[in-house]
């Protein structure tokens, strides 16, 4: 029997970067890419490279091409790290696994290195499916906490749970990482929002605009350690916006929530440098008429549109920067 799991991509609605400093977050999952695992038994425990990062070369050109697209590091070094938490997480719990093997496939469509979460969504992906072939059962409140603990403690990458947990629970998500509750439970509080109640969203996307984003978020993080007052305060200022928008979204308030997406961006360029074309992004948008933030950690923004007309001077203009547009589709 072959397995089939699949994580999607996500954008961060508001609140984000503040979800790895017990924060507040609203999240989205865009179904428009996604992963696709696929693990049946066999003699062999063998990771299939994706078709995209076969280490095969037609020459040197198409070397530097995926190397620009994908970065130094593939999919494979996220699946070995999610085998090897779940197998650490199985033995902790006292749960004995099968002594069996498996052939794992994977596929992404995610644009990488753009602010989608491509890299959380094939180790999301990749930790489902190996609890279903082994037939383990972790709680759905833990699992993202199961699955960021394979980058940031295996990997060592600097990142929080939001991706995780959109990647989890799909659709629109609230997540509060209140400090008390998540050293007592070691997860946030998770309230699904109404996808009926968002109003029209775009995100929009360069593919050459790529970044790794515990990089970026290490500055942060660091300012945060040192107890840096100015960035616990911006920090504690864009987790409440996500609170505020929680409240916009079931209100019906659509201005409220367009003035606060516009915020959350604001404030995040005050504790942190974005680059030219990151913030060219952003410009367009906002000249367009539209609300605009990063998705995520930079490379692909989120906003609001009014209408048809608005979307379709955001598809043009950004199109001049070779930007892609799309309607994500949440549901």
């Amino acid at each position: 029997m072959i397995i089939e799991e699949r994580a999607y991509a996500r954008a961060g609605l508001l609140g984000n970067p503040s979800d790895g400093y017990f924060g507040k977050t609203i999240s989205v999952s865009v179904r428009n890419f996604g992963t696709q695992i696929q693990l049946w038994e066999s003699p062999l425990l063998h990771i299939q490279a994706a078709p995209d990062e076969v280490p095969y070369f037609q020459n040197l050109n198409q070397l530097l091409e995926q190397t620009a697209a994908l970065g130094y590091y593939g999919g494979e070094r996220l699946i070995k790290a999610a085998i090897v938490t779940f197998t650490d997480y199985c033995h902790d719990q006292g749960i004995a696994i099968e002594n069996k093997n498996f052939t794992l496939q994977f596929h992404s469509s995610i644009p990488r290195q753009v602010g989608l979460a491509g890299s959380s969504a094939i180790i999301t992906a990749t930790m489902k499916a190996l609890t279903r072939f082994y037939k383990v059962q972790v709680p759905k409140a833990y699992l993202p906490t199961l699955i960021l603990k394979a980058e940031t403690e295996q990997l060592g990458i600097n990142a929080g749970l939001q991706d995780r947990v959109i990647q989890v629970y799909e659709g629109c998500v609230y997540m509060d990482f209140d400090k008390e509750h998540m050293e007592k439970t070691g997860h946030g509080d998770y309230y699904k929002i109404d996808e009926k109640k968002l109003p029209k969203l775009f995100i929009a996307y360069k593919s050459r605009l790529s970044k790794v984003s515990g990089k970026v978020l290490n500055s942060i993080r660091l300012k945060y350690e040192q107890k840096d007052a100015t960035v616990i305060s911006v920090l504690n200022e864009i987790a409440d916006l996500a609170k505020a928008g929680k409240d916009a979204i079931e209100s019906g308030n659509i201005d409220k929530l367009f003035a606060l997406m516009n915020r959350n961006f604001d404030l995040r360029c005050s504790i942190m440098p974005i680059s030219d074309s990151n913030m060219e992004l952003v410009e367009i948008a906002r000249a367009c008429g539209a609300s605009a933030k990063f998705a995520g950690s930079g490379g692909s923004i989120i906003g609001i549109y009014r209408n048809d007309a608005m979307l379709n001077r955001l598809i043009l203009a950004l199109k001049r920067i070779d930007a892609r547009v799309i309607k994500p589709f949440i549901l």
